[in-house]
């Protein structure tokens, strides 16, 4: 009997991740992640900070991402693995700083958790009265089923999901053009060039996300191909949309309007005669928002897996469900981490600074990775599907890693207890990875 049980525990140890991610899929799970609770939240305090000048803003944010996305692109081509943003850097830069990046998004992606799961308590709160915490409860437990279930499963969600918005947010963009009014574009830097770089940091994760894919690297099919391709696509699709809502929000509303609006699309809407825009902008954003939980919940644990099956974390991390073929065990402290992220603070400058701060380092770390790709490993770089000159690789590299070293210090002027946060939590991650490596 006792024979039979450890050979049952070693099956959920060597078991296999499942292929079962398409094209679609990925495209699917970026564009979910990318345009998600941000374009429902980000644009208002973003916004009151820039003032119109968030569209110039907009276009100074998407510099780094799209240079982001095409180094990601050529990473992912070249080495394709789940929980990519630990391995990369683990096995092409240096262990200490996948470690430290990875331990940093823990806290980064459980206030993501926090963030969409409240927000979209909110909105619900707007159609059934409901408490929050059963909201948030009940939501967290369904998308750590769904993930449990398997990533086809994941994947499939993430397309009906990201159908719905797509189809809502193009006909907001086609018919609120008619109704802007170009006078409240003007001023256009109200609040001088310190409101546009104080609302950079917030921006930036507007586009993070896109790469959610390359986390589940092993996990695509035809994954030197596909997942380049997916990326180029939800990168253009995301800014398209972002610039769009964008501008129709404040053409409508005005700057001050869009700042202080909690709901500014819903808001949006109304103020152009659709009586019915409240509530169709409230349901596209708990459809939204469901879909970008369901895109975070699996980039969240294909790193926690990876940590473990590597032995960075506990390797009880590792173990991934004979039957199902997913990290389940990862998946419950995804689930664990968020219902303990709702004791952090509730402001959502805070909250996203948290969330954007760790997700400017990976950046930074993937930049490392590429480069470092090409000088320990030239047999991959050789056979990469999207493959770049050297000179340019690392002409990009830089040019990212400079972007990711302004936002970081940008982020300084919205809200520094972040900054505080982040860095206890660092010197905590230190000393458990020195006193783990001397064990």
């Amino acid at each position: 009997m006792l024979t039979e049980k450890v050979n049952h525990l070693e099956e959920y140890v060597v078991a296999k991740l499942k292929q079962g991610m398409s094209l679609q899929d990925v495209v699917a799970l970026g564009i979910s992640a990318a345009v998600g609770v941000s374009i429902f939240s980000v644009i208002s305090p973003a916004t009151a900070l820039a003032g119109p000048g968030i569209l110039i803003a907009f276009g100074l944010a998407a510099i780094p991402m799209v240079i982001y996305a095409v180094l990601y692109a050529f990473l992912s081509s070249a080495d394709p693995r789940t929980g990519a943003s630990y391995y990369w850097p683990t096995e092409y830069v240096h262990p200490y700083v996948g470690f430290l990046v990875c331990w940093l998004r823990i806290l980064g992606s459980a206030s993501a958790l926090n963030i969409m799961a409240t927000i979209f308590a909110d909105y619900l709160q707007g159609f059934l009265s409901i408490e929050r915490t059963t909201v948030v409860y009940s939501l967290l437990t369904l998308f750590l089923i769904i993930n449990v279930a398997g990533v086809s499963v994941a994947g499939g969600v993430a397309r009906f999901l990201t159908a719905i918005k797509l189809v809502v947010l193009g006909g907001f963009i086609a018919v609120g053009f008619t109704f802007v009014d170009t006078q409240n574009f003007y001023p256009m830097i109200p609040h001088g060039t310190i409101g546009i770089v104080a609302a950079l940091p917030l921006l930036v994760g507007l586009f993070s996300g896109i790469e959610s894919a390359t986390e589940a690297g092993e996990e695509v099919r035809d994954s030197k191909r596909v997942i380049g391709q997916g990326l180029g696509i939800a990168t253009g699709i995301s800014m398209f949309v972002y610039l769009g809502v964008t501008v129709v929000a404040i053409g409508v509303l005005g700057s001050a309007g869009v700042g202080n609006s909690r709901a500014p699309l819903a808001d949006a809407a109304v103020a152009f005669g659709f009586s019915w825009g409240g509530p169709v902008f409230a349901a596209t954003a708990l459809v939204s928002i469901a879909a970008a939980i369901n895109a975070q919940f699996l980039m969240f644990m294909r790193f926690l897996f990876a940590m473990g099956r590597d032995g960075a974390l506990p390797k009880v991390l590792g173990r991934v469900h004979v039957r199902w073929g997913t990290p389940w065990v990862s998946a419950i402290v995804v689930y664990i981490s968020a219902l303990v992220s709702l004791a952090l603070p509730d402001s959502l400058i805070f909250l996203f600074l948290a969330v954007n701060i760790p997700t400017i380092l990976k950046y930074a770390s993937n930049c490392f990775s590429a480069m470092g790709i090409m000088k320990r490993r030239p047999d991959l770089y050789e056979s990469a599907a999207f493959k770049m000159r050297p000179s340019v690789v690392k002409a990009l590299a830089w040019a990212g890693i400079i972007c990711a070293v302004l936002l970081f210090f940008a982020g300084l002027e919205a809200d520094w207890r972040a900054y505080a946060v982040l860095m206890s939590w660092a010197l905590i991650g230190t000393v458990y990875w020195v006193i783990k490596k001397k064990l």
